[in-house]
């Protein structure tokens, strides 16, 4: 009889989905490298290869045109949302707006659980550098682990959400900050940290016991002041190909995206960021290389100790970083077995690298490229065009300094044999004949050593998603996008390609041929990535809808016109399935905020220009957007009653008490009543000019 009633209550848990276990699976290395595992997606790139190929087919190109959403969640309270999910055993974890993670039914969208770092009370009347955006999580052994906005690194059990330990990586005085995923690898977890343009910063990535969080190891990837020693010998060999006072300006490589392990070679691969400031007279003003800038940096996984190195852009100048995806492949390349990195970093060429020696086997341009004519294949080195780093004035210089190709992840497909690629197709002017060799950028003012504005696209279209041939280097096919800052794509063995745009479409390709079979209005742009997963026998595709990075910040022109106004529609999470039947509310419409006239209000012109100077060193437009023209990441100050005159007090005490931390804005503890004047005065002169010009947004 007990034994009956047993067997009855093993039935109902299963009919139910109910878990009996306390404990999490043991994510391990060898599930993280497992190509064949199908149902979870366990990385930030799927695996550790980073391929984000699934081997799920359920959902393929014949019949992906009946996709349909299954289940939806509702962010009301998150702004840009760009993150990659995880999909552990039924349960998708995934990092919002001020580092908030949550843990949902991948099968039902449930909640099961919330946890709060609390950003907003650890910044508090602080300073702070960066977005409230972040780009994932990373599983390792029963925890999953997330890196915040200021700084920590968080271990916290997947059952419960319950924080088993944190690690701070840098001192809140320090102009850092995280939007990077994590990477858990041989019982460690590595990260790393942005912030060359917020002030003299110098990158390092460091890896902490995913048990214990102590610090493990830590890597520099710059040199610091030589009068202090040299940490290891990969910084000495480094300090050689710089000059100057190089560590005053901090030096830069900040490794802020791009790390991935190689378990097959026990390696760990790290792509570094470009230099503080941008321009080399200013860092190292009789040139060099400027090691490990712009790089891929192989490293030993167990103490952190350099093996080799590949740079793409020596003596970097142009903000062209390599902290975008390195991806993992085994080719085929002139009847040989070849392992290889493959990688499509800012400057427009597309690498295949040899995974053992750091040897550069192939580079082509896969965008328009006048920076340099090619890669020297003999020495590895780019072939720069006379002129290039504006040495004479104005130049133009394509691709511009968001990249032909930014953080939005790519996807290789061993079926198809082709990489995905999210490309820009962009140029900017460069000219730096407003700075000398005495100008230093401040912590939290930063600033590049040279002035850049958007130039004309090459093209008349912005972006394009390509099916990149690495061994051909050539395009197999590309379709043309009017709007970039397009989503990265998710690739599946059912031949089909996803990616979500900037318009609100989610699309789905015929992975060979380039076909459009399938699309869904959003309702508002994507940024993040799809992922796909299975639960009981069903295929899902999932993604966070909610614009956000660098062009939902308005630091390009026309960025503003998508109708994403701050707040004005929902942000969501959506999953969809063949067998999907969810009814999702419509979004609210595109919202164009209206300038604001203050009857009777005179612009101090001076008053006006000192606030232009203000809003540029305290770095406001990077979320407000250039020339005060926001695009949602941040409400338009044009049309904030906040910066009316009655309002003063209360725009005093969001700017300089941090009234709105909790809502992504630090506080400016350190401006004077004068210099906020000065600030309101611009604004108001920038809302009443685009008022009296009829200009609607």
């Amino acid at each position: 009889m007990i034994l009956r009633l047993w067997n009855l209550y093993l039935l109902v848990v299963v009919a139910l989905g109910v878990s009996m276990s306390t404990e999490a699976r043991n994510i391990t290395d060898k599930e993280l490298a497992n190509e064949s595992e199908s149902a979870d997606w366990l990385a930030y790139g799927r695996t550790h290869s980073e391929q984000r190929f699934s081997p799920l087919a359920d959902i393929n190109r014949k019949n992906v045109g009946d996709l349909k959403p299954d289940w939806y969640l509702p962010l009301p309270d998150d702004v840009g949302l760009v993150a990659t999910p995880l999909v552990i055993d039924g349960v998708m974890y995934f990092v919002g707006t001020m580092n908030i993670v949550r843990a949902v039914d991948a099968a039902s969208g449930k909640l099961l659980w919330e946890y709060d770092p609390e950003v907003r009370k650890v910044l508090a009347g602080r300073k702070q550098a960066g977005w409230v955006h972040n780009r994932g999580l990373t599983a390792y052994g029963e925890n999953i682990f997330q890196a915040t906005w200021d700084g920590r690194l968080i271990a916290l059990n997947r059952k419960t959400g319950k924080p088993v330990w944190s690690q701070r990586t840098f001192e809140l005085d320090e102009a850092l900050y995280i939007t990077g995923a994590p990477k858990a690898f041989k019982g460690k977890v590595l990260i790393g940290n942005g912030g060359t343009e917020a002030g003299p910063t110098r990158g390092y990535v460091t890896a902490y016991d995913a048990e214990t969080g102590k610090q493990a190891w830590r890597f520099y990837l710059v040199p610091g002041n030589p009068a202090d020693g040299f940490e290891d010998a990969a910084m000495e060999m480094a300090a050689e190909t710089w000059t100057g006072e190089w560590w005053k300006h901090g030096g830069g490589g900040n490794a802020w995206h791009a790390i991935t392990y190689d378990a097959e070679l026990e390696t760990l691969y790290i792509g570094t960021g470009n230099g503080s400031p941008w321009n080399r007279k200013n860092r190292s003003p009789d040139g060099g290389d400027n090691l490990f800038l712009c790089s891929v940096v192989a490293l030993d996984p167990d103490t952190g100790e350099y093996k080799w190195h590949y740079q793409t852009t020596p003596g970097e100048t142009w903000d062209y970083n390599s902290n975008m995806d390195i991806v993992l492949a085994d080719l085929e390349i002139e009847g040989k077995p070849r392992k290889v990195i493959l990688h499509a970093p800012k400057n427009g060429f597309f690498y295949v690298i040899d995974r053992l020696t750091g040897r550069v086997i192939s580079a082509e341009p896969f965008a328009d490229v006048n920076w340099a004519s090619h890669i020297d294949l003999k020495t590895g080195r780019p072939v720069e065009i006379p002129g290039a780093r504006y040495e004479d004035g104005r130049q133009n210089i394509t691709p511009s300094l968001l990249g032909a190709h930014n953080w939005h992840a790519m996807s290789y497909s061993p079926r198809t044999g082709l990489v995905y690629l999210p490309t820009l197709h962009t140029s900017m002017d460069m000219d730096d004949r407003a700075y000398d060799d005495t100008w230093y950028a401040k912590a939290f003012e930063g600033g590049t050593a040279v002035d850049w504005v958007e130039g004309k696209s090459p093209r008349d279209y912005d972006g394009s998603l390509q099916a990149w041939d690495p061994i051909s280097q050539e395009a197999k096919w590309a379709v043309p996008q009017p709007l970039g800052w397009a989503s990265g794509t998710l690739v599946t063995a059912g031949d089909v390609v996803f990616q979500g745009q900037a318009d609100g479409l989610l699309k789905a390709y015929n992975a060979e041929t380039g076909e459009v079979l399938w699309h869904f209005d959003a309702g508002l742009g994507i940024s993040a990535p799809p992922i796909t997963y299975k639960v009981n026998g069903r295929q899902y595709m999932a993604v966070l809808v909610g614009y956000g990075g660098s062009y939902a910040a308005g630091l390009l022109p026309d960025a503003n016109n998508l109708g994403w106004a701050y707040g004005a529609q929902e942000r969501r999470l959506i999953a969809f399935s063949l067998e999907g039947q969810a009814q999702i509310p419509g979004q609210g419409p595109r919202i164009y905020p209206q300038p604001l006239l203050e009857a009777g209000f005179e612009v101090d012109a001076e008053l006006a220009t000192e606030g232009e100077l203000l809003y540029l060193t305290k770095t406001c437009y990077a979320c407000h957007g250039s020339g005060v023209l926001a695009a949602g990441m941040a409400p338009d100050l044009r049309a904030s009653a906040m910066l009316l005159s009655e309002m003063e007090p209360f725009f005093q005490s969001v700017v300089r008490g941090g009234d709105r931390v909790a809502r992504g804005m630090p506080a400016f503890p350190d401006l004077t009543d004068e210099e906020l004047e000065a600030l309101r005065h611009y604004v108001r002169k920038v809302a009443h000019e685009a008022h009296s010009a009829n200009i609607p947004d």
